[in-house]
């Protein structure tokens, strides 16, 4: 696990940015990973950027996203497909029927997760999956209890979940109670993760995913468990890592040619 801390959001997104324009110029058939909340918007803004810029193309890539809410109305703007859409999808050239997205309108839940797992198989498996952490150490929509090896499935959002995503609807009664949500072993068949924090808020979390024991406890810890994983925190985030210094020592004289 390679953890990273830099000072701007700017330098941040830069960084991602360059990982996945590097796979998309390397792999034009890329398969990449798309998250949504606050911390991958600024690296979906500067993607953009790079293709208004004639710098990557993303016109034989395809994407599959971690989440979707279940139950939500057709097009709610909340709903993720509208926001991967909205903040990077329509916004550059990835073909509409190249996103996936979990069927949150299915009347079977069961079936739709057994077919969402089949497509990212079909598609060869992520190359390159974005990823957040949540206050209470949850990966994509996998909380506190889920299975390490847990796959595409229906999981209920505990209260402090749906406090959190509450500033995104008009009211906190609006934030639906259950996802379908990638899995945590279905998160490590990835070939690259990067998770993105920021803030004070994240802190705990990112100690206990980052340095504190591989448990169900802390979701996020499973990453402990996959050969090629890049944190991008910022100093806040970073702030209760007691391995901070060795982590930028690390960075700081890390050999060119290794890439992120």
């Amino acid at each position: 696990m390679e953890v990273v801390v830099l000072e701007t959001e700017q330098e941040r997104a830069d960084l991602v940015a360059d990982a996945v324009v590097a796979l998309v110029m390397a792999r034009p058939t890329a398969v990449l990973g798309l998250a949504t909340g606050s911390s991958p918007s600024p690296v979906y803004a500067e993607l953009v950027r790079r293709y208004e810029a004639g710098e990557v193309s993303f016109a034989e890539a395809s994407a599959f996203t971690l989440d979707e809410y279940l139950g939500l109305p057709p097009g709610h703007p909340e709903g993720y497909r509208q926001v991967i859409e909205r903040e990077f999808a329509s916004l550059v050239d990835l073909p509409a029927d190249h996103l996936h997205t979990p069927d949150g309108q299915t009347d079977d839940v069961p079936a739709a997760c057994v077919a969402y797992e089949k497509a990212i198989a079909a598609a060869g498996g992520v190359d390159l999956q974005l990823l957040g952490i949540g206050s209470d150490g949850h990966l994509a929509f996998n909380e506190p209890g889920s299975s390490l090896a847990s796959r595409t499935r229906v999981k209920t959002l505990t209260p402090r979940t749906r406090a959190d995503n509450a500033r995104f609807f008009d009211s906190p009664d609006e934030v639906p109670h259950h996802v379908l949500t990638q899995g945590l072993g279905t998160i490590l068949d990835a070939h690259h993760l990067v998770m993105l924090a920021t803030g004070e808020g994240k802190a705990e979390a990112v100690r206990s995913a980052v340095e504190g024991p591989v448990s169900a406890r802390c979701p996020a810890s499973a990453l402990q468990l996959h050969p090629h994983v890049t944190v991008v925190l910022d100093p806040a985030a970073a702030s209760r890592l007691e391995l901070r210094e060795y982590y930028g020592q690390v960075w700081d004289d890390k050999p060119d040619w290794q890439g992120i």
